[in-house]
């Protein structure tokens, strides 16, 4: 019986996480919840799965869950305030801690479960794209395993020699083809993409998945953020990392090795795959997910992306060839840029816009060695993409 922490508890991928839980009673105990506002959400979680504690983000809210789960007669401690995420993430009865808490709100308490060992399930790229030498010296210190829960990083993980985590680029690899899906304006002109509305942007073709990421993918910045994450995760160069656009989304990544074999994984898009892919492994546990039927899917395209319909992918390319504090910057101009396009106060060509501005002035910085280091750079670039809003607002 192995017992989990899920950090991110009531997004989507914390919510197919407990999902595959609850498929292996047998084989998992949740301990740990966390959750930033939705406390009618993860009331009814706490009802289903019992964990001994849950974090929440206000004591307000803390005290509503407290009196929910006593009238209930549920004994699970609730806490709050800024150590609670790193409390349930470290605590020394959890095994496995999923990492899904979105943004740079969840480099903390991934930082606190590689310092205390624990088996990450890395949901959270913003650790690596910020923090990537921190998040992994963190780990070597801590002893912690990191199996990634991306689809297409746990893809390329599947295709390759038995590994906990980047050590060196595996023997023997060429490319690592990072699939991308092309998102809802895969096909779209460049005046529609300029103005495309919230709503287009979040209506992907074959994923469901939150606003942020989302929108995301919708620019290919997501795609950008995964090739700067495989760069730690596999410790491969930039140059041996590539995006191909494959709208199906039934080839999640593959991997060329130097004899010309070329190693893919295949599903259907359903992120409860690589969840129980790093829950049970190295075991195979079942999922939930409808098998793959490629009769039916009848023909696997792909094509390369198409860098001026989507200018972001350039723009973390980039940051990927520059290295230093680059990634931090760009990660969190995005992720004000993006917030500022679902309330509306910019189009949605200029995400990539704000972001290059950003970049342009922030990019050559170094976060140092430490998070506080990275933490400030966060900071400093999310001031400065503020100012940047209103010239595009």
């Amino acid at each position: 019986m192995k017992t989990v922490t899920v950090l991110g508890a009531t997004g989507s991928i914390g919510l197919s996480t407990l999902d595959v839980i609850g498929r292996h009673p047998d084989r998992f105990r949740v301990h740990g919840l966390s959750a930033h506002s939705r406390i009618n959400q993860v009331f009814e979680l706490a009802v289903r799965h019992r964990p001994a504690v849950i974090a929440v983000s206000t004591e307000s809210d803390a005290n509503t869950l407290r009196q929910r789960l006593a009238s209930e007669r549920i004994a699970t401690e609730v806490l709050s305030g800024p150590r609670a995420l790193d409390t349930i993430a470290e605590a020394p009865e959890v095994d496995l801690v999923m990492a899904a808490i979105v943004g740079a709100a969840g480099l903390p308490s991934a930082l606190a479960a590689a310092r205390a060992g624990k088996c990450i399930l890395l949901a959270n790229k913003e650790s690596l794209v910020m923090a990537g030498d921190v998040f992994l010296a963190a780990c070597r210190q801590g002893a912690a395993t990191v199996l990634p829960i991306d689809s297409e990083h746990n893809a390329v993980f599947q295709c390759l020699p038995e590994r906990k985590h980047a050590a060196g680029a595996p023997p023997g690899i060429r490319r690592i083809l990072l699939t991308a899906s092309g998102g809802p304006f895969r096909l779209a002109s460049p005046d529609t993409i300029d103005t495309a509305t919230p709503e287009q942007a979040v209506a992907h073709p074959r994923w469901s998945m939150g606003r942020k990421i989302s929108v995301d993918s919708a620019t290919m910045m997501n795609k950008g953020l995964e090739l700067i994450e495989a760069h730690y995760l596999f410790g491969v160069p930039h140059s041996a990392l590539e995006v191909v656009v494959h709208p199906q989304s039934i080839v999640h990544s593959m991997v060329e090795y130097v004899d010309g074999s070329v190693l893919a994984q295949l599903g259907n898009p359903d992120m409860r795959t690589p969840i129980a892919h790093a829950l049970g492994f190295p075991e195979r546990i079942e999922s939930g997910v409808t098998p793959l039927d490629l009769a039916a899917v009848g023909r696997l395209d792909f094509e390369p992306p198409d860098l001026v319909r989507f200018p972001s992918l350039r723009l973390a390319r980039t940051v990927l060839e520059s290295g230093g504090g680059a990634a931090c910057v760009l990660n969190a101009a995005n992720e004000v840029s993006v917030a500022a396009f679902l309330e509306r106060q910019v189009r949605f060509g200029d995400i990539a816009r704000i972001n290059e501005q950003v970049l342009n002035q922030l990019g050559s910085e170094h976060a140092g060695s430490d998070v506080e280091g990275v933490l400030d750079l966060d900071r400093r670039a999310r001031e400065c993409a503020t100012q940047a809003l209103a010239r595009w607002a």
